[in-house]
């Protein structure tokens, strides 16, 4: 488990062809744009309504599809770099690998506290109101962000303590491995894994049994719950992908040798992009209200882009006549 979600996938002594790079690269911005814009207009349908921004669970979400975006951003960016600069500088590359590694370790925290949120308002909703407070929602993300910086910065300063400062200053191939590789690094990180995704496991399975049990004899909320908490567990097991990826890689370099680097490409978009694009699914297209506002905020984009062009053809035809 000794990678972060930043590996991506490209490995120099397997280099493309010039025509396969360009392609793959164009897939890989493309989505990587799409993700991004879905993305950005559930943040600005969050944004502009009050339900939304003064209501716990969507808080809690649009914090997911935040982080999100940061991660689809860098990963995409340094895919683009594996293919075009191939060597960048230490420090630069210690950036976006620690905000990565940041990003990947919220995603499976922030889920957690999404699925207990689902658990108390299904299970003990007379409770709901007094335990997610907005103030209680923000704390809890200021402390998922405080534990994944303390476990992020580490790796910065054993490699700091164990190498000289040349190191820096050098130029790698942008892998975590190839920035923080020292074997005390490597064995921190699958450590702070293990914690974190059994942790996750069973806050999941908890709620998602509770709120299943609820939902045999509840309403209908209580049965989407149950629908949703199996989604996050989906998307954790997807995320998850990423922390095996070494393993992942032997195996199909044994397996595929001649077409290694078409393999990896293959578990470069199931691994990165493929979680990142069910978080706007979860609460984004299957939340009544959360479709209906975004909904609105498409129509009227649409209605003032046809109004432009109207006005845009009146003028023209006004100009034409004169």
């Amino acid at each position: 488990m000794n990678v972060s979600s930043a590996n991506v996938t490209v490995v120099l002594q397997y280099r493309d062809s010039f025509t396969k790079a360009v392609i793959k690269n164009v897939i890989v911005v493309v989505l990587g744009i799409s993700i991004n814009y879905i993305n950005a207009s559930l943040i600005h349908t969050f944004s502009k309504h009050q339900i939304f921004y003064r209501n716990p669970r969507y808080i809690l979400f649009i914090h997911l599809v935040v982080n999100d975006m940061i991660q689809v951003t860098l990963t995409v960016m340094l895919f683009v770099i594996s293919y075009t600069i191939y060597k960048i500088n230490v420090s630069v590359c210690c950036v976006f690998i620690l905000l990565v590694v940041f990003t990947t370790e919220n995603t499976p925290l922030n889920l957690a506290c999404m699925a207990v949120e689902c658990y108390i308002a299904i299970c003990i909703p007379l409770q709901h109101v007094q335990i997610c407070t907005i103030k209680r929602t923000l704390m809890l993300i200021g402390l998922i962000w405080t534990t994944t910086m303390f476990s992020g910065l580490s790796d910065l300063f054993i490699t700091l303590a164990t190498h000289p400062s040349g190191f820096f200053y050098s130029q790698v191939f942008c892998l975590t491995e190839n920035v923080f590789p020292h074997h005390i690094v490597t064995k921190k990180r699958d450590s702070t894994y293990l914690v974190f995704l059994v942790i996750v496991w069973i806050t999941i399975s908890f709620t998602y049994f509770k709120i299943l049990f609820t939902a045999k004899t509840a309403s209908k909320n209580a049965k989407k719950a149950r629908n949703t908490i199996f989604l996050h567990g989906f998307q954790l097991l997807l995320c998850m992908a990423s922390y095996v990826t070494p393993m992942l890689q032997d195996v199909l370099q044994q397996w595929f040798p001649k077409n290694f680097t078409d393999s990896l490409f293959a578990m470069y978009i199931a691994v990165q992009m493929l979680p990142r694009s069910i978080s706007p699914f979860i609460y984004g297209l299957r939340d009544n209200t959360f479709r209906k506002y975004l909904k609105r905020y498409l129509l009227c984009k649409v209605s003032t882009n046809a109004i432009t062009n109207q006005g845009d053809i009146g003028k023209t035809s006004v100009n034409h006549t004169v």
